[in-house]
């Protein structure tokens, strides 16, 4: 199948299925006479696999570890170590956000809570002040929360 052919039935553009083909996610294509890329049946098998995982949170790196040359021996022990790992991260992730959200609505009710007669000013530095005297955790990265310095 043409690279062409390959990019309309996959809804992917022809730059990146070469970008796929050059990361090591798709083996590469066999050259015709013209030498334009005829790609084999699984083609399009693998850039399936590759926008799902990715859709689903995993790294091009990731998915190039498990990837297997031949699509009918998948790495069984080591998949479901990765497929662990991501969830992992997820629930991390998941944790995180569940703080930033309460940290805002935090946020938003200390802001909504202005005393009476008291202006803008002055419930901008008593939130400020308040905010001063929360400890801050360190954001999460990569799955991981960063070290305090």
């Amino acid at each position: 199948m043409k690279i062409g052919e390959l990019a309309k039935v996959s809804g992917l553009a022809a730059s990146k299925i070469r970008f796929y083909e050059a990361e090591g996610l798709l083996p590469d294509a066999q050259r015709q006479s013209n030498g334009y890329r005829d790609y084999g049946d699984d083609a399009l098998t693998r850039l399936d696999i590759i926008r799902r995982a990715q859709n689903a949170g995993f790294s091009l790196d990731e998915i190039r570890a498990i990837l297997p040359p031949d699509l009918s021996a998948w790495p069984h022990d080591l998949l479901l170590d990765v497929l662990r790992r991501k969830v992992g991260e997820i629930e991390q992730l998941e944790q995180s956000l569940a703080q930033s959200k309460h940290n805002i609505s935090a946020l938003i009710a200390a802001i909504e809570q202005r005393g009476e007669g008291e202006g803008c000013g002055e419930a901008a530095q008593r939130v400020l002040t308040s905010l001063r005297n929360t400890p801050v955790e360190p954001p999460l990265t990569n799955g991981r929360a960063r070290k305090r310095a």
